[in-house]
């Protein structure tokens, strides 16, 4: 794992650490950015943090996001029917850091629009809008010889993602240069769609354990607080996208009140499955 520039605070790392203390699981949400606009994505933000999340995915909208389901597919429409650009995502991420100094927030999608201007004026970028890290989705490792390095030179993690297709000779590629935390897809397939078993959850995590010490944050599928805990009493954290940009789909303009109890019956799951699994 790369060592970040000392002159970041690792704010990614510090939730993970603050999470395991406490016994529990970190709450990793996902919103794209835009939706339902560029201003009413920062009410949707807020209440993520006030229902509890620990680390937020803010989703850079795309033409083709390949790797998504029908929600998030909807959701990058009405963002793009709003009007969003990268500029406006890169506004919205800092105006959230500036309420919102202490929560990790990452930046979801795919190359071509992080690409666009060059990788490192897109990590100056991030970094200068208080991003904590990157997730780029269709960017295998084998590949990436221009976005990871400079993200690690701008100080930022670069979140690698593994998939059940993952097996133990690609696993060193993905795991080379990863941190923040490793991102495990349970399922093969699009967003939102299926939830995998969790006797797979469970082999999976104690392989990729094994092999890492980046912590294991787990989505794909992820609904009801019941599945969140069970995710939760064996992963680093737990992944919740697509449920959420639904409520968000739903409500509009008045997601937040929606969004924010959603959350916080996550949460609340999250802080409880480990204590109830040694009782």
């Amino acid at each position: 794992m790369s060592a970040l520039s000392p002159t970041v605070r690792d704010r990614l790392s510090a939730t993970f650490a603050r999470c395991a203390a406490a016994n529990r699981a970190a709450l990793v949400t996902f919103v794209t950015g835009g939706d339902p606009t560029p201003a009413g994505t920062a009410d949707v933000l807020d209440a993520l943090v006030a229902g509890g999340t620990d680390v937020i995915e803010l989703g850079m909208p795309f033409t083709d996001p390949m790797a998504d389901g029908p929600a998030i597919q909807l959701a990058n429409l009405r963002a793009f029917d709003a009007g969003t650009t990268t500029a406006h995502i890169l506004k919205i991420a800092s105006d959230f850091r500036a309420r919102h100094p202490q929560v990790p927030l990452i930046l979801m999608g795919y190359a071509n629009p992080m690409l666009r201007r060059g990788a490192d004026a897109f990590a100056a970028s991030a970094r200068d809008a208080g991003v904590d890290g990157v997730i780029c989705v269709d960017l295998p490792p084998e590949e990436d010889a221009e976005l990871g390095p400079a993200l690690r030179h701008a100080g930022l993690h670069l979140i690698r993602l593994a998939t059940p297709t993952t097996d133990a000779a690609r696993l060193p590629a993905v795991l080379n240069g990863a941190s923040g935390f490793l991102y495990y897809v349970s399922v093969a397939g699009i967003t939102g769609l299926q939830q995998a078993a969790q006797s797979s959850i469970e082999n999976a995590v104690a392989k990729l354990k094994a092999a890492t010490d980046v912590p294991i944050a787990v989505g794909f599928g992820v609904r009801t607080p019941e599945q969140a805990a069970a995710i939760g009493r064996v992963a680093d954290g737990v992944v919740v996208g697509s449920a959420i940009v639904e409520l968000v789909g739903q409500h509009g303009a008045h997601a937040a009140g929606p969004v924010k109890d959603y959350v916080a019956s996550l949460s609340a799951a999250l802080l409880t499955a480990r204590k109830e699994m040694a009782a």
